[in-house]
Formats: structure tokens, C-alpha cells, sequence
């Protein structure tokens, strides 16, 4: 062995041996215990559609599976959480939808 394979291994036994070798508990009896709620999951999505609309634009929709729905105006955009009712009219299902008044055709 080489001195400098010697110094190390004498550097680790050290390190080593200034360990605590008892055992250790975490948390112990004094922890505080805490129910586990329920966990919501946000919603997924079933579908999504582009839609060409009267005025040429395009809108993207992305359908979420607690009958909800995101409206885009990119792909990559996250989008406007939206409730089909008044701003927005239709299903996945629908060849055409209607938004902010105007009818959309996928």
C-alpha cells in the first residue's frame, strides 16, 4: 500500500469513529398524531379539441372529467377554467360548440 491509500483509510476509520452507534428514533411517543384526510385529485383530461369559430380564430378546449372545461387560445397555454353554461355551450361529443356568443365548428 502506498501512504496516501494508508492516510485515507486512517481518515475514514476516524470519521467513523466519531459516530453515535445507538440507535435513533424518530418521532418517538411524544409525536403528534394526525388523522390522514381525504385527497382530492384535480380532474383529468377526456378530451381535447380544436375549434375554428365564426371570426377564424381558433380556440382549444380541453374537456375535464368532472364536467368541466379549459379554454386556450395556444396548446401549450394551461388555460381559463370555464363551466359550460353560459360562455360555453356543448360537449366533447359535439361536432360544434358555442363560446362567448359565437358558434365553433371542430
Amino acid at each position: 500500500m502506498t501512504r496516501t491509500t494508508i492516510l485515507i483509510t486512517l481518515a475514514a476509520a476516524a470519521a467513523l469513529a466519531g459516530c453515535n452507534s445507538k440507535g435513533q428514533t424518530i418521532g418517538g411517543e411524544e409525536t403528534n398524531k394526525v388523522e390522514n384526510a381525504p385527497v382530492a385529485l384535480p380532474p383529468s383530461i377526456t378530451s381535447s379539441k380544436a375549434y375554428r369559430c365564426k371570426d377564424n380564430h381558433v380556440v382549444y378546449i380541453d374537456w375535464m372529467s368532472d364536467n368541466t372545461a379549459r379554454v386556450k387560445k395556444t396548446r401549450e397555454e394551461v388555460g381559463t377554467p370555464v363551466t359550460p353554461g353560459n360562455e360555453l355551450k356543448g360537449d366533447p361529443a359535439a361536432a360544434s360548440i358555442t363560446y362567448n356568443g359565437q358558434s365553433c365548428k371542430s
